[in-house]
């Protein structure tokens, strides 16, 4: 049986990196007894996969986990008996049970939604406002992303599906899939470039609120990794 976790990091844990989330999860798991399923071979370890690896620093409301049990009581059981053995920061919000037919959290990422605001200090003498509707006026912003080959031209633009400013905080929705994933970082960068302005150093506070896969019936439709499958 396939099981979707959806779990939200906090805190001090946003500085550790996807190596040792995964670890934690792996040992949180044992410690909360769940009949988690292993691969077989010499070297057996947990069945889990996870949805667009979050990078270090950034907080998040919408990670997603996906395992395979061999039994389990109810999803609001697993919930309780994993948030019991977890530790503060990381929290698991709710426990799906997956189709067959479902594709892995990792493999079905379109998109990210972020919440981005400055830090104390930190923000650009450009009116933000002002930036945010030149960048949605154009048709390409070209950027150069470095790869593992190299570097290559990439047009930012397309990938930007929302993108608001509410005198605060920076709402994005930005493409997320293995081909063309985009970061917040990014986006603020290609917007203070046309006035000639530089990002500061560790100016962002970036949340990530959800990630979203494709419709299969409405390709065109993003829908909630978190609302694939039903609870039991």
């Amino acid at each position: 049986m396939k099981l979707r976790l959806r779990f939200e990091k906090h805190g001090a844990v946003r500085y550790i990196g996807h190596l040792d989330v995964m670890r934690y999860f792996q040992k949180t798991i044992r410690r909360a007894e769940i009949d988690i399923a292993y691969t077989k071979g010499f070297s057996p370890h947990q069945i889990m996969t996870f949805a667009a690896p979050l990078g270090v620093g950034i907080e998040s409301n919408g990670e997603y986990m996906d395992i395979e049990v061999h039994s389990m009581t109810t999803c609001e059981d697993i919930k309780n008996r994993i948030n019991a053995a977890s530790v503060p920061g990381i929290q698991i919000r709710s426990v799906r049970i997956l189709p067959d037919t479902a594709e892995n959290a990792m493999a079905s990422v379109a998109a990210a939604e972020y919440t981005v605001s400055f830090k104390e200090g930190r923000a650009p003498s450009v009116d933000i406002a002002g930036a945010v509707e030149a960048f949605l006026q154009k048709k390409s912003v070209i950027i150069t992303k470095a790869t593992k080959k190299g570097t290559r031209d990439f047009d930012l633009r397309p990938g930007v599906y929302v993108l608001e400013w509410n005198g605060q905080n920076l709402h994005m929705l930005l493409n997320a899939s293995s081909g063309n994933n985009i970061k917040p970082v990014q986006v603020m960068e290609a917007m203070l470039a046309e006035y000639d302005e530089s990002l500061p150093e560790n100016a962002l506070f970036i949340t990530r609120e959800d990630v979203y896969t494709r419709a299969e019936s409405e390709p065109d439709n993003l829908i909630s990794l978190g609302d694939i499958g039903h609870h039991e």
